[in-house]
């Protein structure tokens, strides 16, 4: 039974026995009942009647709305492991991989060289220790607007680029703090963030260039690099975890997500609104 039925019966069982005890009464109970006797048990009827069905009513409106608030627990807990999933993939399973980067460069190092390089491996060691206790702070306090700025967050993230890397991102970036909501320019900052890093790991990209553009609408965003490309759909491809995510992120938003091969160029493109305005 639907609760808009249960509602339906609830607002007209005391409405149909009133009126059934006022038909039964005047029909056939008026030579036998007088009428003060009649308006004293009107009450009582109706309290009984609707004591007796509206209970089980109540009963299946306690057992809907218990099974409302099981399924929001369970949709709450889905979401919070999603959210546990996106700050490790963002954080600190991209720190761990640049050190096995690290590590496989020491290995490869010729000895005058393992100084620097174990330099760099501690350097490495402490970024990740510094992104694990910034996914547990992220964890356990909600963001505020006033926490996420892009220049600050950009000039970051751009600066990891080149000091792990030996790209010279070109980076037109035209998007004021204004224009998205707190939570879109986190998720934003999240999809470039990732596209950079799978760059990093499959691409062997020499240039990666990174340019937004403010639409009527919305905004568009390109990630650009020269690297080896990809072959087929890279959604269907086993191992991309990555880029899953950021399609998820991005269509969760209402965004859209496009990856496509120009001129020997990837293009990752995410847009809110109409392209062709762009």
């Amino acid at each position: 039974m639907s609760d808009r039925t249960i509602k339906h019966l609830i607002l007209w069982i005391p409405t149909i026995t009133i009126g059934l005890w006022e038909f039964i009464r005047h029909s056939w109970l008026l030579p036998y009942l007088s009428m003060d006797a009649g308006n004293i048990l009107a009450p009582i009827i109706v309290f009984v009647v609707s004591a007796i069905l509206m209970t089980r009513l109540f009963r299946l409106l306690d057992e809907t709305a218990a099974k409302l608030r099981d399924e929001q627990e369970q949709k709450a807990a889905l979401e919070e492991r999603e959210r546990l999933a996106q700050e490790l993939h963002d954080g600190i399973s991209q720190s761990l991989f640049m050190l096995s980067v690290k590590i496989d460069r020491l290995e490869a190092a010729p000895p005058e060289q393992k100084g620097a390089q174990l330099d760099h491996l501690r350097q490495t060691v402490r970024l990740v220790y510094d992104d694990v206790r910034q996914a547990i702070s992220n964890l356990r306090t909600a963001p505020q607007e006033s926490d996420f700025s892009w220049s600050h967050n950009l000039l970051q993230m751009i600066e990891e680029v080149r000091r792990e890397t030996e790209w010279e991102p070109v980076v037109s970036w035209e998007l004021p703090d204004e224009a998205l909501s707190m939570k879109e320019k986190v998720a934003l900052f999240s999809c470039v963030r990732e596209a950079l890093t799978n760059v990093r790991k499959h691409a062997e990209a020499e240039r990666v260039s990174i340019q937004t553009k403010l639409l009527p609408d919305g905004f568009c965003c390109e990630v650009r690099d020269d690297g080896v490309g990809f072959y087929g759909d890279p959604f269907a491809q086993s191992g991309k975890y990555g880029l899953k995510m950021l399609r998820d992120r991005a269509n969760h938003l209402g965004w859209s997500l496009r990856v496509q091969r120009q001129q020997g160029e990837t293009i990752v493109t995410i847009s809110k609104g109409d392209l062709k305005a762009a």
